[in-house]
C-alpha cells in the first residue's frame, strides 16, 4: 500500500472512529444535548442506548486488527446510521444541517476504499489490478 493511501486511510478511519465514539458515548450516557437532539428528530429516549452501543461496538471492530468480515458489517452499519441521520435531519426541517452527516459518510467511503489488504474480507473481493474472469463467473452462475 502506498504511503499516501495509508495516511489517507488512517486519517479517514480515525475521523470516523472519533465521530462515532463521541456521539456513541453521548448517546449511551444520555447526555442532555444528545437527548435533546434525538427528541427533536422524533426518537424515543431508549434509542440512545441502541445507537450508543452500536456505534461503540462498530468503532471497536473498525479499529481492531483482523476480523475482516465483521469490519464489513461495521462499515455497512455506519453507512446506514449516517444516511439515516442525514434523512432524519432533513425530515425534521433542519435545512442544510442535514448535510453534516454526509461529511462522515465521505470519510467512511474513503476509509472503506483505501483499507489495507489485511483489513479486507476475502469473500467476493478480488485485487483491484485483477480483471474479472467473465467465463468463470458465468460458469459459477449456471
Amino acid at each position: 500500500m502506498k504511503k499516501k493511501n495509508r495516511i489517507a486511510y488512517w486519517v479517514a478511519t480515525v475521523f470516523v472512529a472519533s465521530i462515532m465514539t463521541v456521539s456513541g458515548g453521548l448517546a449511551i450516557t444520555h447526555a442532555a444535548p444528545m437527548m435533546k437532539a434525538l427528541a427533536h428528530l422524533g426518537y424515543p429516549p431508549y434509542f440512545g442506548n441502541l445507537l450508543g452501543v452500536g456505534k461503540l461496538a462498530g468503532v471497536v471492530v473498525l479499529l481492531l486488527p483482523g476480523v475482516a468480515k465483521l469490519k464489513e458489517w461495521a462499515y455497512a452499519g455506519f453507512a446506514i446510521t449516517v444516511i439515516s441521520a442525514a434523512y432524519s435531519h432533513f425530515c425534521s426541517g433542519d435545512g442544510l444541517m442535514a448535510l453534516d452527516p454526509l461529511v462522515t459518510l465521505a470519510a467512511l467511503v474513503v476509509s472503506y476504499r483505501l483499507r489495507p489488504e489485511n483489513r479486507r474480507s476475502a469473500a467476493g473481493e478480488r485485487p483491484r489490478h485483477e480483471k474479472p474472469d467473465r467465463e468463470r463467473e458465468f460458469a459459477s452462475a449456471s
